[in-house]
């Protein structure tokens, strides 16, 4: 029986290793810039001109305060990945020079992946998307639930299962969250919105019209198919009750009420991390808790 790899340590002491470097005396060493690779797994893809052209300038009248920190290339002798550093190694690359600072160190291939998204995460670097594409490459690659990416990363982990669910967007509103047109909370709101062609249609228009998140969740309980059943004259008090279990767990929430006072109370969920999210902001314990 095979088991994953762990950390190993904790995120205090991986951050003061790994992203903020004390180097031995003699232990920083210089490599020629051809033999280090971007580190394979890192979540960012977007890196704009603006912060590199400042970073850039700042390297050029300064020099490289901090050493780029890398590790062995599995597979490739005489050759480095990054584990920290990629805005800094851009930047060099495109300053041209032919060597570069160092620090070697031995990292897992999950460390790296943590660590690429920790130090974006301290920078508030990674778009929402991003992010998420980063908490769902921990889980298939380590078999991590969001509990463990939520330790690992220091988050919350409802704040991570949130997230991963905005992949489930259509392309058309992942691509305008992207760009930044809407945000995070516009693009859960269309989470409720099945029809992807509608969804699209509201998040241009939320974009266009400068929707508050409100307003885009209000349009987006619009859309919702029309019952066959013709519904009672809403009552203002459930209506109330039903908006505050929306916004406290993040997902549709209907309240029935019946004859004789009794009634239901009908909360949804996207899948079984889903599920597994809105048990524990409604218990306050992990489902790994109740079910061993």
């Amino acid at each position: 029986m095979t088991t994953r790899p762990r950390l190993g340590k904790g995120l205090g002491a991986l951050l003061g290793e790994y992203l903020d470097p004390e180097a031995a005396p003699g232990e920083v060493r210089s490599l020629p810039l051809s033999t280090i690779v971007a580190n394979p797994l890192q979540p960012r893809t977007v890196f704009t001109a603006d912060e590199l052209a400042d970073l850039t300038a700042s390297i050029r009248a300064n020099g490289l305060l901090q050493p780029l920190v890398v590790r062995p290339a599995p597979g490739r002798p005489d050759h480095y990945q990054l584990i920290a550093g990629e805005r800094r190694f851009r930047a060099v690359t495109g300053l041209g020079w032919p060597e570069v600072p160092v620090l070697v160190r031995d990292a897992s291939d999950e460390t790296l992946l943590v660590l690429a998204l920790v130090e974006n995460l301290q920078r508030e670097a990674l778009s929402a998307l991003e992010e998420a594409e980063g908490y769902v490459a921990l889980g298939e690659q380590f078999g991590m639930n969001h509990g463990e990416i939520a330790e690992a990363v220091g988050k919350d982990r409802s704040t991570v299962a949130n997230l991963v669910r905005l992949l489930n967007l259509p392309g058309a509103v992942r691509r305008l969250l992207q760009e930044g047109a809407i945000t995070a909370g516009h693009a859960r709101a269309l989470l409720a919105v099945e029809d992807p062609g509608k969804a699209g249609e509201l998040a241009r228009q939320a974009a266009r019209d400068g929707w508050s998140v409100r307003e885009t969740e209000r349009r987006a309980g619009a859309a919702r198919p029309a019952r066959r059943r013709k519904q009672p004259t809403p009552d203002p008090v459930l209506q109330s009750l039903e908006e505050s279990l929306r916004e406290h767990l993040s997902t549709r929430v209907s309240i029935r009420r019946r004859r004789g006072g009794g009634g239901c109370i009908e909360i949804s969920y996207h899948d079984d991390s889903d599920f597994e999210r809105v048990f524990e902001l409604m218990t306050g314990r992990s489902v790994g808790d109740v079910v061993r």
